[in-house]
């Protein structure tokens, strides 16, 4: 064992973070800590560092095991080093090394002492066992893994923004190589190549890590132990965030069966007592079943900490069939440019997201078409359009001195006191929280403010930069559900990969300066990006043994998939696919909320109580689930058709 808890229980004053915890991390673990917010997450592994101590039981450290933590509050270190020697520090025997061969080096050149000799002899040696001679290029290597140019490895430090100095502090931790790796939201300053990135490196690390994260896609990728605090209690699954999810339910499932028998078993013995407590000849049978009712074990009732509340949208007025139109737009930061010639169109019902690598100008194209940026070009805003804009600058138009409440009631949404509340409490605003005073919140809450304002407009165009950085899992699934029945349209920047996957229909991203349309969601898109990385090998091996020159294409303006120059004789053709494609993606996602409501039906008592209820919503559920078992075949069959159509126009 390298770390664990034996028995533990935390306070913060009069709050309770877990009682009577234990748990035990083994080597080569990879485990996910997870929680609602405020659970105690982060707490849990200040105890595992040894920065806070028990309030009772035993945290327990191999003496030999090292600990790497990776937290926000390292961002108060500062240096006017480059951030290559602050990621090399990781290094530190090697370092130390090196400047005791250089002295000995040179002290060799005048002397031949035998001990001299030998002892940089054992330092070499040394140096060679530790790699020593790599270490400029295994840290260059996690460096750019994590984002960084090779231009600017030799910046200082303190010109950077807290979201990269956070990523040179974990290079310089994932490089140290400690046994036990503890990051709190690793990927909260990454972008999406980034993630992966370290996705891959983490999972052959030679070490346990311990992450704290609500990117789920990172977990279930990255974890194969999901650690819960729920209730004061620490409750372990051995699989990823997916089969937790599924052992979850099942468990919560069967704590309700068994404390519902228990009443029942419990209100049966009560009547037994209350019957024949008085009367002579059963009072000691009656005392005897009252002393066994006091020393049962109750179970407890399931109590759902965050219910699942529904964020309804209202769309005021119907817009045109284009949104907005981009022609000919082009933007530049004096030699950096954004985009160049970009032309693209934004129709009614698309949910498009912005993706790609920092620095490539998303957010910068966000701004663009909400009028917030200056460029060159055209932006053509279509018919009846209603906009509302989500930034992080967009605090600055929130009343400091109203409250969450009344900043909420401004909006004009027509919802009830009690609605907002209950909105509010979907992001994280829960009780009394609502009373508080804009001036005196984070800049978090600020922005969760910012989005729920936005959420509750009544706009049919939504523009959304980064809504998911300061939810937990919960309040993503809500707004992803939200968005999901959203009956406008929409465009949004995010690097988390559950949330595209689920709220996208369309996908773009800005390469050389041309915004490459992808129609279809995220995951449809990363299939499509290993088929064309695929290609690209074979296509060069096949050019290499032909050797005959190529002429380069003439560049052509995307209609579909990144990159892919349209052959005008399958244009029509492919359009006529892609359509096909969107309304059979619709009929699914239709079909999908229609199965689930009628396995609820199922599920429930009233439907059983009434035989002819039973049997219609039983062929229901039966018709749904064929119809989509042939849709979903269609969709594959029409996606096959798509690729084999952009495939053939490489």
């Amino acid at each position: 064992m390298l770390a664990g808890f034996t028995n533990v229980t935390f306070e913060f004053g009069a709050r309770v973070i877990v009682q009577e915890a234990t748990w035990h991390i083994q080597p080569n673990e990879r485990i996910g800590l997870i929680g609602y917010n405020g659970t105690g997450k982060s707490t849990l592994l200040k105890l595992l560092a040894g920065e806070y101590m028990p309030s009772e039981g035993t945290v327990e450290r191999s003496r030999t095991t090292s600990i790497g933590y990776l937290h926000q509050d390292l961002l108060s270190f500062d240096t006017s080093d480059s951030i290559l020697q602050v990621a090399m520090g990781a290094f530190e025997r090697v370092l130390q090394l090196e400047k005791e061969i250089e002295e000995m080096g040179k002290l060799l050149e005048h002397s031949s002492d035998e001990k001299l000799l030998h002892d940089f002899s054992d330092k070499l040696h040394e140096m060679d066992t530790l790699d020593g001679y790599n270490i400029h290029h295994k840290t260059e290597e996690v460096l750019q893994g994590l984002g960084f140019a090779n231009a600017h490895l030799n910046r200082p430090y303190r010109e950077f923004s807290g979201g990269w100095r956070m990523r040179v502090l974990l290079a310089k931790m994932i490089l140290q190589k400690p046994d036990l790796l503890l990051l709190d939201e690793p990927t909260n300053h990454l972008d999406l190549p980034s993630i992966e990135w370290l996705e891959k490196y983490l999972l052959h690390y030679q070490g346990s890590v311990v992450i704290v994260s609500h990117d789920k896609y990172f977990l279930n990728r990255m974890v194969t132990k999901i650690v819960e605090v729920y209730q004061r209690e620490l409750h372990i699954y051995n699989g990823n965030f997916e089969y937790y999810e599924n052992e979850k339910a099942l468990r919560i499932e069967m704590q309700q069966r068994a404390f519902e028998n228990q009443q029942d078993y419990i209100r049966q013995q009560e009547r037994f007592i209350e019957r024949f407590k008085a009367k002579a000849s059963k009072a000691a049978q009656a005392q005897s079943v009252s002393k066994r009712l006091d020393k049962l074990d109750r179970i407890e009732n399931v109590e759902i900490e965050r219910p699942n509340i529904k964020i309804n949208f209202r769309v005021d007025k119907t817009p045109g069939k284009v949104l907005v139109e981009l022609k000919g737009v082009a933007k530049s930061y004096g030699d950096l440019e954004i985009v160049k010639d970009a032309s693209a169109e934004i129709n009614r019902g698309d949910k498009i997201a912005l993706i790609g690598a920092n620095g490539k100008g998303k957010s910068t194209l966000l701004r663009i078409i909400a009028g917030q940026e200056t460029f060159e070009g055209e932006r053509k805003w279509g018919h009846n359009v209603d906009e509302s804009f989500y930034a992080q600058h967009q605090l600055e138009a929130l009343n400091v001195n109203n409250t969450i409440l009344d900043e909420m009631k401004e909006c004009g949404s027509q919802k009830t006191e009690l609605e907002l509340r209950t909105l509010l409490g979907c992001f994280l605003f829960s009780g009394d929280d609502s009373d508080k005073k804009i001036k005196v919140l984070s800049g978090g809450e600020k922005a969760r403010v910012a989005l729920a304002k936005t959420m509750v407009s009544k706009a049919n165009f939504l523009m959304l930069d980064e809504p998911t950085n300061h939810l937990d899992m919960h309040s993503v699934d809500l707004l992803v559900e939200a968005l999901r029945r959203y009956e406008g349209t929409l465009i949004m920047v995010s690097h988390d990969r559950y949330f595209i996957s689920r709220a996208a229909n369309r996908i773009w991203e800005i390469e050389d300066g041309m915004i490459k349309d992808f129609h279809g969601g995220y995951d449809e898109w990363v299939q499509w990006k290993i088929r064309m990385a695929e290609k690209v090998p074979a296509q060069g091996k096949k050019e290499k043994e032909n050797k005959a020159p190529v002429a380069a294409p003439k560049p052509v303006a995307p209609i579909s998939a990144p990159g892919v120059p349209i052959n005008k004789e399958h244009k029509k053709e492919l359009q006529k696919y892609q359509r096909d494609f969107q309304m059979v993606e619709e009929k699914i996602a239709k079909l999908k909320i229609d199965k689930t409501k009628l396995e609820s039906d199922l599920g429930s008592g009233n439907t059983y109580s009434d035989k002819g209820k039973f049997v219609q919503t039983e062929t229901d559920y039966k018709k749904v689930s064929e119809e989509l078992k042939k849709l979903n075949q269609q969709y594959e069959e029409l996606f096959e058709k798509i690729m084999a159509l952009e495939g053939g126009q490489q």
